[in-house]
């Protein structure tokens, strides 16, 4: 990413340099506050998310992004102001019952998945006050900084040097697909609508997740999680009903 950036973007990188320095003391320290936070919470996301998924279990970090929308709507609603419609506060209690039926099978689990999911939706929430940087520039901004906070632990706990190519083209392929895409996908998201729908929308992943926990990896599942995960399904239908209606009805028109 920072090679791209020196390469493809120094005069965004030009403009966004000019813009920071005009700006007041201020306003200089808050972008500051803002962006070296939002590089913390993205290392404690990863982390955790990491470490849930190799010591725990797949499903627990499935249901890491089920409490994540929840959390950031309603830090959305308290520190953003983000206005809600009482169909969108319905969605929000659909999914809350969805996870309190789910952390009723493993407590644990659901302590594990509120933490995942807390770093991600302060990271979220963070992410309204760069609306005037460019994107691509403050997300390496942060994986560089991510990179920083890491770098002392590596003598300690790096392996060997991987030889395989097969190594290095899996985490290609995690870096680039899986990270550097969904996460600029995300904040261009938070330039057109509000984050409460941003978090809402995350809801799509751990559904997938959590097919992937049966079918592939064959974790167990029991009546109470399928309910749980469908009432979740439906309040993701619910929160964007509106939209959804909206789009069909434009489709009938213009047929």
């Amino acid at each position: 990413m920072s090679l791209v950036s020196i390469l493809f973007k120094r005069e965004k990188l030009k403009q966004n340099l000019n813009y920071f320095k005009s700006i007041s003391k201020k306003a200089k320290r808050k972008t500051i506050i803002v962006n070296v936070g939002s590089s913390i919470l993205l290392t404690a996301n990863w982390f955790s998310f990491i470490y849930v998924m190799n010591h725990v279990s797949v499903r627990a970090t499935s249901v890491a992004y089920l409490v994540c929308p929840i959390i950031t709507t309603i830090l959305a609603y308290f520190i953003l102001k983000d206005k809600l419609s009482k169909l969108q506060w319905l969605s929000v209690f659909l999914s809350l019952v969805g996870c309190i039926l789910l952390s009723c099978t493993n407590i644990l689990d659901m302590f594990y998945s509120s933490l995942i999911g807390f770093t991600y939706a302060a990271y979220l929430v963070c992410q309204s006050q760069n609306k005037q940087f460019d994107k691509f520039l403050i997300l390496n901004f942060h994986i560089v900084i991510s990179a920083l906070i890491l770098l002392p632990f590596f003598p300690a706990y790096s392996g060997p040097v991987p030889t395989e190519f097969k190594f290095y083209f899996f985490v290609e392929i995690i870096a680039v697909m899986y990270t550097i895409v969904p996460l600029l996908l995300n904040l261009f998201a938070l330039t057109g609508i509000a984050s409460s729908k941003v978090g809402m929308i995350l809801n799509i992943n751990p559904i997938i997740a959590f097919i992937l926990a049966s079918t592939v990896y064959g974790e167990p599942l029991n009546l109470i999680q399928i309910c749980a995960y469908s009432l979740i399904f439906v309040a993701v239908i619910v929160f964007n009903a509106k939209e959804i209606f909206r789009l069909n009805q434009e489709k009938v028109k213009l047929s």
